[in-house]
């Protein structure tokens, strides 16, 4: 896949319309690149002109201020300012809520105030301009699917409706757990708890969510966020039901739903 950084408008003296924030997970781990990938292929088949930072791409530092280093965040935080405002950066879109979060509400006071919007939203605003056509009888029509709320969209920036009308419009029989919306259960990953050891307890909260998921008989587990993949993919592993249940991105089944 060729995708043009910043720095390659910028020597063309042009600039795109909305900068990919790709994120830690979407570009090291090799689950989530493929959320990475199938995102691009989207903006690439809609004809959005989008750039990535790639290397000048630093962490924003959500794991730092979530486990306690304010002193990281803020320079890691600053940094990504300096070279996004240098940039003349207006719009955001990332795959992944804790960047979202970050960008879109904890930078403005340290100088940075962007566009940010998750890819949820931003599918959904596609899907409703006529862009994104899911053809008919698409890869998982009438399928039933399970939605799993992640923290930093959910409960921090109340986003609920987007993905929900992202899937809908996939023809999908979407069945809720009882803990969903507002009352979501965290997978376990979030605040910086993905990269800690386990504490001591009976039992992980991403095995208690998988069970809940899988329990409404759902063949796939939506997600929006690369932490939340990872830990329901480990939860599905741990039921033994990886055969029958599948862990996907909104993005992914997107990208497998699109007219060719």
């Amino acid at each position: 896949m060729t995708v043009k950084t910043m720095a390659e408008y910028m020597a063309e003296g042009t600039e795109p319309e909305v900068l990919f924030w790709v994120g830690c997970a979407g570009s090291f781990d090799q689950r989530a690149q493929r959320i990475t990938k199938a995102f691009v292929q989207i903006l690439n088949k809609v004809g959005i002109q989008f750039a990535i930072l790639g290397k000048e791409e630093m962490c924003t530092g959500d794991p730092a201020r979530r486990s306690g280093n304010e002193f990281l965040f803020q320079m890691m935080a600053y940094n990504n300012i300096q070279l996004l405002n240098g940039y003349g950066i207006k719009k955001i879109v990332t795959a992944c809520p804790h960047c979202f979060n970050t960008i879109k509400n904890e930078y403005p006071a340290l100088g940075g105030e962007y566009e940010v919007i998750h890819h949820a939203t931003f599918l959904q605003q596609l899907i409703n301009e006529g862009k994104i056509v899911v053809k008919d009888g698409g890869a998982f029509k009438g399928k039933k699917i399970t939605y799993h709320d992640s923290c930093y969209l959910g409960r921090a920036n109340n986003i609920y409706e987007a993905p929900r009308a992202v899937l809908e419009a996939m023809d999908v029989e979407l069945v809720e757990m009882k803990r969903c919306k507002s009352n979501g259960l965290c997978c376990g990953a979030g605040g910086a708890q993905m990269f800690k050891e386990d504490e001591p307890g009976d039992t992980r909260i991403n095995f208690d969510r998988s069970k809940e998921a899988v329990a409404t008989g759902a063949h796939i587990i939506a997600a929006n966020c690369p932490f939340c993949t990872t830990m329901l993919m480990d939860g599905v592993k741990n039921a033994e039901k990886e055969d029958s249940v599948q862990v996907l991105d909104i993005a992914e089944m997107i990208a497998q739903s699109l007219e060719a």
